[in-house]
């Protein structure tokens, strides 16, 4: 069980960590790299709504990753969540800019089609997440002894406040080593975070390759081959909808007020405290830190 809980929460702190990164740097660093045509205002509203794109595939994800994880287990699919994830930060931080180069390559940026790419690679970072949330909790609550599902279903939960803490961390690095200069930090230090997420991800799967497939999955599908369903239904999701679309209306509902107040403090706030009320960078990513702790414990 500490093995199993240890898993489903590093799994989910890397997820979370490739997640807030872009987050941070949406705040920080997108509105210039990638809308640089554009006033202030209009690429800050363009660069949260690359954000934004996240939030439409993760439903698509949890769809896809959940007929799988029933299917195939729920170990493969969180290993393919973490590959498409660290993938795709990687590639958000080798990305060039619009006009600016990424490590002296492409000197001067290689224009549309930045942003282009990187919505293309936000979608896929949502898409994992999505897969990789669900599917984390199943795995700790499937393993867990009768009675406990609750304690042990809360481990993956903590990912998203260590992970909060490790981008602002990472990030307030970044821009004490490069300092203060806006050109160094546009150009690579903002880059560092994502690029670094390669190593997290790698200790990632070496944890989650060590984990077992669930209990309950594998008593699932010997249940399956010894008695086979003549007339099994090949997309279960579709039956959810059918019969429970005021449960997933209502949770669809609840969460949606708590991650709108939750981005808002994460996300939005950086830029707002940063650019609006011309607050330290240094400072904002320290109280996030701050923030992250209290989060946690809570």
């Amino acid at each position: 069980m500490k093995r199993v809980a240890a898993a489903s929460s590093i799994g989910t702190t890397i997820e979370f960590y490739d997640f807030f990164i872009y987050g941070t740097a949406a705040a920080l660093a997108f509105p210039t790299v990638f809308f640089p045509e554009a006033d202030a205002t209009t690429a800050t509203i363009a660069s949260f709504a690359t954000f934004a794109v996240a939030f439409f595939a993760r439903p698509v994800g949890a769809i896809i990753f959940g007929h799988f994880g029933d299917r195939i287990g729920r170990k493969r699919t969180l290993v393919w969540t973490l590959l498409i994830m660290g993938i795709s930060t990687v590639m958000i931080g080798l990305l060039p800019g619009y006009e600016v180069g990424a490590f002296g390559m492409f000197e001067n940026g290689i224009g549309i089609a930045a942003p282009i790419i990187l919505v293309v690679l936000r979608f896929l970072q949502g898409f994992a997440v999505g897969g990789e949330w669900a599917g984390a909790t199943l795995l700790t609550a499937e393993y867990a002894p009768e009675g406990k599902r609750g304690l042990y279903a809360m481990f993956p939960q903590l990912g998203p406040a260590f992970a909060f803490f490790l981008s602002s961390l990472t990030f307030l690095v970044a821009s004490i080593t490069v300092g203060t200069a806006s050109d160094a930090f546009l150009n690579y230090g903002w880059r560092v975070p994502f690029i670094l997420s390669m190593a997290l991800v790698l200790v990632g799967l070496w944890v989650r390759l060590a984990v077992a497939e669930t209990p309950v999955f594998q008593e699932a599908q010997a249940k399956r081959v010894a008695e086979p369903v003549v007339a099994e239904n090949k997309l279960p999701f579709l039956d959810a909808m059918r019969y429970q679309w005021k449960e997933i209306l209502i949770a669809g509902g609840a969460l949606a007020s708590l991650f709108s107040l939750f981005y808002m403090g994460t996300s939005f706030l950086t830029s707002y405290a940063t650019k609006n009320l011309e607050h330290s960078r240094t400072f904002v990513l320290a109280m996030g830190m701050v923030a992250a702790v209290v989060f946690g414990l809570a």
